[in-house]
């Protein structure tokens, strides 16, 4: 697992079947001091309703995202298993 931020969305308009219906995001992965990168962007499924700019764990475990996705053959990696609280003096308005 590892810390990343939303970056930004993906459009696709041709998918995988499955990916039909699901939202594709862009993540930068950080290190832990929540700000530095790590490492190139990726491609994850949005499976919390994650917003840009919110700091999220990601997983490239393969059987996980299989069973979310019921297909043993889907192309994806990376999915967004949480969202990660703000420290309590970050306001998000």
């Amino acid at each position: 697992m590892q810390l990343a931020r939303i970056i930004g969305s993906a459009t696709s308009t041709v998918k995988h079947a499955s990916l039909e219906g699901r939202r594709l995001v862009v993540v930068q992965p950080v290190l832990a001091d929540r700000q530095s990168a790590d490492g190139d962007p990726q491609l994850a499924i949005d499976t919390v309703a994650a917003a840009v700019g919110d700091l999220v764990v990601i997983t490239s475990d393969g059987a996980t995202l299989r069973g979310l996705l019921g297909s043993d053959t889907t192309p994806a990696r990376w999915s967004i298993v949480a969202l990660v609280d703000p420290p309590a003096s970050v306001s998000r308005t």
